[in-house]
């Protein structure tokens, strides 16, 4: 088992919140963080507006691809984030659960997902103070 905390995030199709979380944790944390996304309902491809948005701020996930959400992700994540997709999540003891709460981007244009990107960055900023701190760029 690895010392470095795990973090899964989870949405519905895995095409746009979870895919801009993964990506600014990856960044703003480097390899102190495990990093995980999936989908309950995985779409066919990461949203282009999502892909475009944080082409913005030097982030590329274009490469990305929607992940199906599996029992054994969460039992090898320490933090499960939710962002839409309720109950859907197994629940395991030990884990610590979150659900924020985010606008959709799906079917949004480029300027509807910008504050919902620079919203996924103000949390996934908190969220490495309070598991890794100090390992901000």
């Amino acid at each position: 088992m690895s010392d470095k905390p795990s973090v899964l995030f989870v949405c519905v199709h895995n095409a746009g919140r979870s895919q801009m979380a993964a990506a600014w944790l990856t960044h703003l944390a480097g390899d102190r963080v495990e990093v995980r996304s999936a989908g309950s309902n995985p779409g066919d491809a990461v949203n282009p507006a999502a892909v475009e948005a944080m082409a913005e701020v030097g982030i590329d996930i274009s490469a990305e691809t929607p992940k199906i959400l599996t029992v054994d992700a969460v039992k090898e994540s320490d933090v499960c984030i939710t962002m839409g997709c309720g109950d859907t999540c197994p629940v395991f003891p030990g884990k610590r659960y979150l659900d924020w709460t985010l606008d959709d981007p799906a079917g949004q244009g480029v300027e509807a997902v910008r504050p919902i990107r620079d919203e996924i960055k103000k949390r996934v900023e908190v969220l490495i103070e309070e598991i890794a701190p100090g390992t901000t760029a």
